[in-house]
């Protein structure tokens, strides 16, 4: 059974310098009949559960430690028997919201996950938040980008633990780097791919 891409969204907000605002976030679930990863766990364990249904999730990755990403983080890996994994360079932002509870395991750039026969490589990203990582499926020829890259841009960076000319060069260095007809999963709102990015990007923040 070939590796496919699920998708729903879910609403609750998102926390951070004082300020609480509503959001919408998008949930995605690679994998095929038998097993699965999750990207991020936001707002709704019920509704991933349901994403998920009765396959085996052999892990949750997680692009960024912002809470409206994280939250039930702890929660859907007890429901779902799964590793949760983070990059460690936002242990800051996930101790905001969860303390000293641990997550499961770390995740590095360049290291690869394999579930479905379909191969995903981590990539660093920092400048949205210090530990923010994309995750590349080149076999499906599209890339996770929570909140690093938009329909439009860059992610926000006008907060604590963030960035513009990090952001800036994560992107430049790292993303546009991909094959232009790279599909981008974002982390709120539509698809983009890699190749419209770099033309919203010309003769606006990229040289």
């Amino acid at each position: 059974m070939s590796a496919r891409i699920d998708r729903t969204t879910t609403q609750g907000t998102f926390t951070l310098d004082g300020e609480t605002h509503e959001v919408e976030n998008n949930v995605w679930v690679l994998g095929d009949d038998e097993q699965c990863v999750v990207f991020d766990a936001p707002h709704d364990v019920d509704a991933i559960r349901g994403l998920v249904g009765e396959r085996e999730c052999v892990g949750i990755l997680l692009t960024h430690a912002h809470d409206d990403h994280s939250r039930f983080a702890p929660e859907l890996s007890s429901e779902l028997e799964a590793p949760l994994l983070l990059n460690p360079e936002d242990t800051a932002l996930w101790q905001l919201t969860h303390g000293d509870l641990p997550w499961d395991g770390d995740v590095a750039d360049g290291d690869e996950f394999t579930v479905a026969g379909v191969d995903i490589e981590a990539i660093a990203t920092p400048g949205h938040s210090p530990g923010s990582v994309c995750y590349r499926v080149a076999a499906m020829d599209c890339v996770f980008t929570g909140d690093t890259l938009f329909e439009g841009g860059p992610g926000a960076t006008g907060r604590s633990y963030s960035d513009r000319p990090t952001i800036e060069e994560s992107i430049r260095t790292r993303l546009f780097a991909l094959p232009p007809e790279t599909i981008v999963h974002t982390g709120h709102g539509p698809d983009t791919t890699i190749g419209a990015e770099i033309e919203n990007a010309q003769g606006d923040w990229l040289s």
